[in-house]
């Protein structure tokens, strides 16, 4: 272990009881985000200080980049380099160089965002990348290579990667409406579209379900749990946002849940 970082942090009791202390958060965030929906984006106060808020690029860099940073730094300070330990590195990867590199490159125009939503979103992800890491790398086991043939780690692997394609695939349409000369906000058609407002948002949630399914690991139920709570509420505002901005608002859409929701 990396003498730089505190043993304690890796002890079984002390990880477990923040795993625990930080699930317990989840539904008050869940709760609280029904009420008041994150201030950035669509839902950003139109009259706040520009000096408050920092450009979208690097607002998003700042926020996912800590999640590359602490998995990386603690799978490296612990030192496993077994075949499953790096292809949940790479997994992980994936998602968090797509979000905190690709997707601030591809974006269009400059939405600025509240410095209080940098400072949370930095801080959830230095939280989160150490609870994941900490218990793939520290406090469990480390697994064989049969692990990679197992019907959990086969079936999340392919729920994982299914969830980046839609969100990306989504991201996309979402930005090609800014650059076809629509201002502000369009109406998203086509694909998934068709069937819920937010695909984006129905991507991310199934990819961290599926990383639970492929590290079956309490971390990861724990994070799949924070992401409904997170994006549950918003897509809900989300779809509520669009049926008051838009009067021709497909009425057969639902928010996040084909059919259901």
């Amino acid at each position: 272990l990396d003498p730089m970082m505190p043993a304690a942090l890796l002890e079984a009791p002390v990880y477990l009881t923040l795993l625990a202390l930080w699930a317990a958060l989840a539904p008050l965030a869940f709760l609280y985000l029904l009420r008041h929906p994150a201030p950035y984006g669509r839902f950003a106060p139109a009259d706040e200080a520009g000096s408050r808020r920092l450009g979208s690029r690097a607002a998003w860099m700042l926020m996912e980049a800590p999640a590359v940073v602490v998995f990386d730094a603690m799978f490296l300070a612990v030192g496993r380099r077994d075949p499953v330990s790096v292809a949940f590195v790479l997994l992980w990867n994936l998602h968090y160089l797509y979000r905190a590199l690709v997707y601030p490159a591809m974006l269009r125009g400059d939405r600025r965002v509240p410095w209080s939503i940098v400072g949370s979103a930095f801080l959830f992800n230095v939280v989160n990348g150490y609870l994941q890491a900490g218990y793939l790398f520290g406090i469990a086991e480390p697994r064989g290579v049969d692990w990679l043939l197992d019907p959990r780690f086969l079936v999340g692997t392919a729920l994982f990667s299914l969830g980046f394609l839609v969100h990306v695939w989504s991201d996309g349409v979402l930005r090609r409406l800014r650059e076809s000369g629509e201002s502000g906000y369009g109406l998203p058609r086509g694909g998934l579209f068709d069937s819920v407002s937010c695909p984006n948002y129905l991507g991310e949630m199934t990819q961290w379900m599926g990383w639970a399914a492929l590290t079956w690991s309490p971390a990861g139920w724990v994070f799949a749990l924070w992401t409904v709570a997170n994006l549950l509420p918003r897509a809900r505002a989300t779809h509520r946002w669009y049926q008051k901005a838009f009067a021709e608002y497909p009425r057969e859409r639902r928010a996040v849940l084909p059919w259901i929701f």
